[in-house]
């Protein structure tokens, strides 16, 4: 008897080991984990007329958003033949690689700007002659600032030289190409600049206006929520101000916000 009850806790232990391993097999063919794999570039540029970001790499996941020809988008990983990438509105997802077009940002002309005035603002000069390199504008909008969040209970924001140079370079970019947006012609998306110019960073944002005054700009800023969100976030810990004269606006004023 002691015998036979072993054959059969043996076979019985054997059917379950062959039950679980069809079970297994065929949720992995079913719902087989695509793996993430790393790309040589962050930015893309979308090329169809709309493109559909949806939930996940494949058409059988529901849309979250569009987004339209020659918008820019950030890019962090492919799967598959898709795309994980962040829209300008802040909406993850994917996309098809078909509509995509990878940008490679020019290194040369960023580098030569960098230079010139890499002793304005570098890191090892302290944080009181950075805010020296700040025009009188940007000081006050500077003050601006970090007066709405310590109302609000946050931490000021302190000045990062290379944060600041990219923001004074692409507030010179809007006037001298007369455009308004967070898209450069020249430089990409935000992610582009601050990459393109080594800037490290965990979050990072950007706030833009077209104003006569230091305190019109802020108070449209405040009056926005998008705007305000970027002002009053505790992740942001650093930031660079740009404040340029505009013939067709009077001031272009932008704001780059980075949490390291």
């Amino acid at each position: 008897m002691k015998i036979i009850s072993i054959k059969k806790k043996r076979i019985l232990q054997i059917t379950i080991i062959l039950v679980f391993a069809l079970i297994v097999g065929a949720f992995s063919t079913s719902f087989g984990m695509q793996y993430y794999y790393k790309l040589d570039f962050s930015t893309g540029l979308v090329t169809a007329t709309t493109l559909n970001v949806r939930s996940g790499p494949s058409t059988k996941y529901p849309i979250v958003t569009t987004v339209k020809k020659n918008e820019y988008i950030r890019v962090f990983a492919g799967v598959g033949n898709w795309y994980i990438i962040q829209t300008d509105g802040d909406y993850i997802g994917a996309v098809s690689q078909e509509y995509v077009k990878a940008i490679y940002p020019s290194s040369s002309s960023n580098t030569t700007s960098g230079n010139s005035e890499s002793n304005t603002g570098g890191s090892t000069s302290g944080e009181s002659q950075v805010f020296s390199s700040m025009n009188s504008d940007e000081q006050e909008v500077f003050n601006l600032i970090n007066k709405q969040r310590t109302n609000n209970g946050l931490q000021a924001l302190k000045v990062d030289g290379e944060v600041q140079r990219v923001a004074r370079i692409k507030g010179e970019d809007m006037v001298t190409n007369n455009y308004f947006s967070h898209q450069s012609p020249t430089y990409g998306s935000l992610f582009d600049m601050l990459r393109s110019f080594k800037i490290s960073y965990r979050t990072a944002g950007e706030n833009i206006a077209a104003n006569s005054s230091n305190s019109g700009a802020v108070n449209a800023w405040m009056n926005s929520s998008g705007h305000k969100a970027n002002i009053l976030n505790s992740s942001f810990n650093y930031t660079g101000i740009g404040v340029v004269s505009s013939p067709k606006y009077g001031k272009i004023y932008v704001q780059v916000f980075i949490g390291k």
